[in-house]
């Protein structure tokens, strides 16, 4: 997938992955889009934002995560 809205730059934010070279980091956007399950207060927030930005924050966050399955001890299937 192509992320044309991501920039990294070393000179800004600590070289976060940011939206559009703005001081926002793709972090943020992931975080606020999970406070803000209602786009439109999100948007009255964060009115820079924009749709694509929105998706590809999403996308690149998830591609950047590992894929793999992790035991949590103490969880077992449903009672019998």
């Amino acid at each position: 997938m192509r992320y044309d809205r991501i920039t990294i730059d070393p000179t800004r934010m600590n070289g976060q992955p940011c939206i559009r070279g703005m001081r926002l980091t793709v972090r943020r956007v992931v975080e606020v889009v999970a406070l803000y399950p209602d786009r439109a207060e999100l948007r009255r927030e964060y009115p820079e934002l924009e749709d694509e930005d929105i998706r590809q924050a999403l996308a690149y966050a998830a591609a950047s995560m590992e894929d793999r399955v992790v035991e949590l001890s103490g969880i077992h299937g449903p009672a019998a």
